[in-house]
């Protein structure tokens, strides 16, 4: 180990309690989405930042268009720290919008509570942790390695959960930034390169509706919306012979979310509506993808008479694909990760979609690397105790400390 590696882990050591007590103050303000009022959060971390002698850029996203999406407010941040001419921009993003707790925590959702070495809460592991990961790098690699050519950008946005267009979509879209590198919110154990694509559709299935009592002499709405659901799980058979090439992504699947329609009881429902989640691979064409879906639901619905569908896209999120120019980031953060957690890091594809795709989308080439354990799963990630090993905190913000110092030389 170098003594200028020695040098920020020491820096990280010393100031690691801090860098947990900067997480915690970010899990305690919620930032629900839905409701999605995440503006409180973005003032909170600005203030924060402030603290470290970082001024953080406000972005406020007009309301219209926030409130056009189904949220309530969103600020988002940039941070910028030039050093000097000749090197590379690199972006470090993290979202801090989250989904709701929902049920079956035996922690407080938000009281970032530390027991056996986990902090417990909401965003704990996805990805607040990454606010504190990549601010504290950059404070170290300041203290310690003081970089004379190149920038770094903090980019904490806040529209994650609904597809990232107001997140760092609107800051790209606007002109806000333009890095030549990008580390994107993760986990520790692996580099991603690469990740599904996601299409979500919203389906309302209109019947007529009718007395209980003779439901004759109406359309069963509800009935109908469980055969087109039928027809679309059985795709989910079909889409396990269409295998991917990346490593660490199988095959596409398709999940129904949610359902919602019915007035009451003893009423045959005249409209029901259900949301589809329908995951691709980087391999699969999205126009392809949402013909073949809608000809499913088409060809279900003409199957059952006086039923008639309105079909809506809610999302359409590209996948990410390996790009060469990634290969610098791809590198150093394998070989500090070695360094550090004294395993290889492998570099794979996650099923899983990410604001990493529009920072690409705009010829910006990424990673995907953060503080977090092996699995979505181990995190608790959307369920109940989500937590985060505050070793993997450590040393992860070691790992891309580390690694913008060589980005950086």
């Amino acid at each position: 180990m170098t003594t200028a590696y020695t040098a920020l882990d020491t820096w990280i050591d010393q100031h690691f309690d801090e860098e947990v007590r900067f997480l915690q103050a970010l899990v305690r303000v919620p930032t629900d989405t839905p409701p999605g009022n995440n503006a409180p959060h973005a003032e909170r971390t600005a203030e924060l930042l402030q603290g470290f002698g970082y001024t953080a850029e406000k972005h406020a996203v007009p309301a219209a268009e926030v409130q056009a999406c189904g949220m309530q407010s969103i600020t988002n941040l940039i941070v910028r720290q030039p050093y000097g001419d000749g090197g590379p921009t690199i972006a470090l993003n993290a979202h801090g919008d989250v989904v709701p707790p929902g049920e079956g925590w035996t922690h407080d959702p938000y009281g970032a509570e530390v027991v056996d070495g986990r902090m417990y809460g909401r965003a704990t592991a996805v990805s607040k942790s990454d606010f504190a990961s990549f601010t504290f790098a950059v404070r170290a690699l300041e203290a310690v390695a003081r970089p004379a050519k190149g920038a770094v950008e903090l980019h904490f946005t806040y529209d994650e959960e609904f597809g990232g267009e107001l997140g760092p979509g609107w800051l790209l879209k606007h002109g806000l930034t333009k890095p030549d590198l990008l580390i994107a919110a993760g986990f520790s154990y692996e580099v991603v390169t690469a990740h599904n694509g996601c299409l979500q559709m919203e389906v309302t299935v209109h019947g007529k509706m009718a007395h209980a009592a003779v439901p004759h002499t109406g359309v069963d709405a509800l009935q109908g919306a469980v055969a087109l659901m039928n027809a679309l799980y059985a795709e989910n058979q079909k889409y396990q012979q269409v295998l991917s090439q990346v490593p660490g992504i199988k095959h596409p699947y398709l999940n129904i979310g949610r359902i919602e329609g019915g007035t009451n009881t003893n009423v045959v429902p005249g409209k029901v509506t259900f949301k589809l989640d329908r995951r691709m691979i980087p391999e699969e064409d999205p126009v392809e993808v949402e013909a073949e879906i809608r000809r499913v639901i088409g060809q279900a619905a003409a199957e059952r008479p006086g039923i008639t569908v309105d079909i809506q896209r809610l999302l359409l999120a590209h996948a990410m694909t390996p790009q060469p120019g990634s290969r610098p980031l791809v590198e150093a953060l394998q070989t500090h990760g070695k360094a550090v957690f004294g395993e290889p890091i492998p570099a794979v594809g996650t099923p899983l979609y990410t604001d990493a795709r529009l920072y690409g989308r705009h010829g910006i080439p990424g990673v995907i690397y953060g503080a977090g354990p092996r699995t979505v799963l181990e995190s608790h990630a959307k369920r109940a105790d989500e937590r985060l090993e505050l070793e993997d905190l450590r040393r992860a913000t070691k790992v891309i400390a580390r690694a913008l110092s060589d980005l950086l030389a």
